[in-house]
């Protein structure tokens, strides 16, 4: 590439020929590719394992189904266009971000991902539109979990992998009791998670949480495709949480609804799911399983 078109945004490039991006970031090799279907569409990815998606023209176009789980807790966490402090711990190209930007205006937003690098190589190519709220910096998202104030955020996403699993010091009964003690009275966390059957990583999150979280059926639930709940391939969950419980009606009615269809576990069924699970201590911290060869890898 010319140094005139590195000095061009990937929005301004998207107004000719879109042009790919590869740059070396703290974490890997990450790559922006255009979308040829929609012209202000870049998929991130990062050591071939995709990232986030993002259309700059239309923030509330959600590619990945589990982006979309994830918005619709959002969509739920208050009444429509009442804007939201959130607290998201991992931005990739802050996919979410811009669409609680857009949903929510007036929101006050804060981004923390440990990888500097790429949080360069978005802003240069992918950059937020001004006034949006969304503020961003570099730190490891426990540390910046544990600065915060006690009740100051009114959800708390959390979207963090090193490479393909979720870090190990963000699997652990003290990380959900952080998170707990960031959120407000009424708060949400909401997180993305991967696994497989038998679930050992996911069952001991649900443990974790539902001990941080307390054992009301209606303040935990798990939203995930019936293919990945039956044990049949690898793939993402999204778990949310809330000590004043969870529209679980309602978001059961949007996962339903969604190109690719989602069931929402809770109550019974999760208690089931969970089995005799326990919260993982400390000193016995593992990241989340090594997704199987091809499962999220783009060529």
């Amino acid at each position: 590439m010319d140094k005139a078109a590195q000095g061009r945004t990937a929005d301004d490039r998207a107004a000719g020929e879109p042009v790919p991006v590869r740059r070396t970031v703290d974490q890997g090799t990450a790559r922006l590719l255009p979308d040829v279907d929609r012209p202000r569409a870049w998929l991130l990815t990062v050591d071939d394992a995709p990232q986030s998606y993002v259309d700059l023209g239309d923030p509330a176009h959600l590619e990945f189904e589990y982006v979309r789980r994830i918005a619709h807790v959002l969509d739920c966490a208050a009444a429509p266009d009442t804007p939201l402090d959130v607290l998201h711990l991992g931005g990739g190209a802050m996919t979410l971000p811009r669409y609680l930007a857009a949903a929510r205006p007036g929101s006050r937003q804060e981004v923390v991902d440990a990888d500097r690098a790429l949080l360069g190589l978005v802003a240069e190519h992918l950059p937020l539109p001004p006034g949006g709220g969304i503020a961003v910096r570099a730190e490891d998202a426990l540390t910046a979990l544990r600065g915060r104030p006690p009740a100051s955020v009114d959800v708390l996403v959390a979207d963090v992998f090193g490479g393909s699993r979720v870090p190990a010091h963000l699997a652990t009964l003290a990380y959900a009791r952080a998170a707990a003690r960031a959120l407000r009275p009424g708060g949400v966390y909401v997180a993305n998670l991967a696994d497989a059957a038998p679930f050992g990583f996911l069952r001991s999150q649900l443990a974790g949480f539902r001990t941080v979280f307390g054992e009301d059926p209606g303040r935990l639930c798990l939203i995930a495709e019936p293919a990945v709940l039956r044990g049949r391939r690898f793939g993402n969950t999204v778990l949310a949480a809330s000590r004043a419980g969870l529209p679980v009606a309602r978001l059961a009615r949007l996962a339903a609804g969604d190109p690719f269809p989602a069931r929402v576990v809770h109550g019974v069924a999760l208690e089931r799911l969970a089995g005799d699970a326990r919260p993982v201590q400390e000193s016995e911290a593992a990241a989340s399983p090594e997704p199987p060869e091809g499962s999220f890898t783009v060529g």
